[in-house]
């Protein structure tokens, strides 16, 4: 309604402007005649005209001119008013009134403020940053259309070039989500760096719907409280989730298996081969079937997954993944002595909230850790184990126990640092396990090209997080891009045996767990037939997944 009345507003200008311009020629044309009359010769209107508008554009032919100064003087009030309302004020109201409305109803057309009313199913996303991206990768790789809302209408047509969908509008306003569609999405994602707005947004959202899941991110530990309060299903406290998992990845030297988290059923763990007796072997020397009845997954290192096979060799730098039950884990920690014995010093690089995070989960293991950090006083929290100096500098690493530590995380909000001090800590101490923290997915591959063993980034973190609770907890990251996820039997296994459809081999997937009516099945043997209804675990990466869903079907 306001675009049609701002369109005929600008028509009824446009035509007062014309119809203005050409009775000013029409009466520059009536005085030529009468001016000419005066110096004794007469010319017709036709020539009025043509006279009048060669003049008023400054064509000026020449082949007809006044003699008297009366008459100049005139040839002179035309050529100047023909310089502002034809040269200037013309292409101005052209160009405001008629070429600047169609390219606005182009990029409206490009950026919409409105969804089709049958719009079921989407995810609204109320921020553009690294979480966001993450997120829409991967709902729109599983079928599910992201809608991204910003108020910014050239931010909104530049996104759709890209290939993203957009609804203009403030995402603090309820017609914005009524125009969104919001009582038939399947997800509305908060997730800027500010809690109060996003304290705004999940309240302007939540009185459309009680049904519609709200994930939002907070940096204040505070206002977890709050922003649940404000209606949100899921709260993500991401520094402090990105932490934990960063000391995750640390063993202190032991080389115990922890749980990762749980499937149907399934602990799905990781285990450090650095300390273990497996080093030096492949799987089939470490007798992993024979010895203990465990099937590993599959091993990671330094950024590159290799699906399980007998002749995959162990080295110090690999990470054995697997899918255990409760008994398994128990048999593999007794065999490799568990977490006894002295569990070393991981020195943390980045005192922030991350830092911190990850100092934390190591004392909650009884990991003994030390922060450096650049800048800061002691903290209480921390008191002696704080070392406050540039981590560039040896002799600050030294101080905080470089030389003799087990393991380093960094944690630094800065990639560029990350990756200088990840190349630097690889050339002081070639086999110390390294874990680093990504800002930017982008930067995950550099990171591990530079010699980091272990690498999160935060936009993954909270991607899988709030993935994981919108499909009821079905899918759990182990590292960057390697998650184990919970499966239907899709119908190209139903009935067949994991040998006769060849499922490493075709989809590059690894079946940890088969649940069946009559009980759970981990590490299935290759001749175990699959039931019609029943579950699958597997270790898959974003592509092997997609490989999976082309050669089997979708669940």
């Amino acid at each position: 309604m306001l675009a049609s009345r701002r369109l005929r507003r600008n028509v009824v200008f446009l035509i007062k402007f014309c119809l203005f311009l050409a009775a000013l020629i029409v009466a520059y044309a009536l005085l030529f005649q009468l001016f000419m009359h005066l110096e004794g010769r007469d010319y017709g209107f036709v020539s009025g005209l043509y006279w009048t508008l060669t003049t008023m554009t400054t064509l000026g032919y020449g082949d007809i001119t006044f003699q008297s100064d009366l008459g100049r003087a005139f040839s002179l009030v035309v050529l100047l008013s023909g310089m502002v309302f034809v040269l200037v004020l013309l292409p101005y109201v052209i160009i405001e009134f008629v070429y600047a409305p169609i390219v606005q109803a182009q990029e409206a057309a490009r950026a919409p403020r409105e969804l089709p009313p049958e719009t079921l199913g989407h995810a609204l996303l109320t921020n553009r940053d690294g979480v966001s991206e993450a997120l829409r990768a991967r709902l729109e790789a599983q079928g599910t259309p992201c809608v991204l809302i910003t108020p910014d209408v050239r931010e909104a047509v530049a996104l759709h070039d890209l290939g993203w969908r957009v609804v203009v509008g403030e995402p603090d306003d309820p017609d914005t989500f009524r125009r969104a569609r919001i009582k038939g999405a399947a997800l509305v994602a908060v997730t800027s760096d500010n809690d109060a707005r996003n304290a705004n947004i999940v309240s302007t959202v939540r009185p459309f719907s009680d049904v519609v899941p709200v994930a939002s991110i907070v940096g204040n530990p505070d206002s977890v409280d709050i922003l649940e309060l404000a209606g949100s299903t899921q709260v993500l406290l991401l520094r402090e989730l990105l932490g934990t998992a960063l000391a995750r990845f640390v063993g202190g030297g032991r080389a115990a298996a922890h749980e990762i988290g749980m499937l149907g059923g399934v602990r799905i763990a990781e285990a450090h081969a650095h300390g273990s007796p497996w080093v030096g072997r492949t799987l089939a020397e470490a007798g992993f079937g024979e010895r203990l009845g465990i099937t590993v997954a599959g091993l990671w290192e330094r950024g590159r997954f290799e699906l399980a096979g007998p002749r995959s060799r162990i080295t110090e730098n690999s990470v054995l993944l697997l899918g255990l039950s409760a008994e398994q884990l128990e048999r593999y920690n007794a065999l490799v002595g568990g977490d006894v014995g002295p569990p070393g010093r991981v020195v943390i690089i980045g005192g922030g909230d991350v830092g911190r995070a990850a100092a934390r989960a190591l004392a909650a293991r009884g990991i003994d850790c030390r922060i450096v950090e650049r800048t800061g006083g002691e903290d209480p929290v921390f008191a002696g184990r704080l070392v406050v100096g540039d981590a560039a500098d040896r002799e600050v690493l030294r101080q905080a126990g470089f030389d003799d530590a087990t393991a380093v995380i960094l944690t630094t909000g800065d990639d560029d640092i990350n990756i200088y001090l990840t190349i630097y800590c690889r050339r002081l101490r070639p086999g110390v396990p390294i874990a680093s923290r990504a800002t930017y997915e982008r930067n995950v591959a550099t990171l591990h090209r530079a010699g980091a063993d272990f690498v999160l980034s935060a936009a993954s973190i909270g991607a899988d997080a709030i993935l994981s609770h919108l499909q009821h907890g079905t899918t759990l990251m182990m590292v960057e891009g390697l998650f184990a996820k919970r499966v239907a039997v899709p119908p190209g296994l139903r009935g067949r045996t994991l040998a006769e459809a060849q499922v490493r081999s075709r989809s590059g997937c690894s079946v940890v767990a088969v649940e069946r009516e009559d009980g759970l099945v981990v590490g299935p043997p290759p001749d175990l037939r699959l039931p019609d209804r029943g579950q699958l675990v597997l270790i898959v990466t974003p592509e092997t997944e997609q490989r999976f869903v082309e050669a089997f079907g979708r669940s």
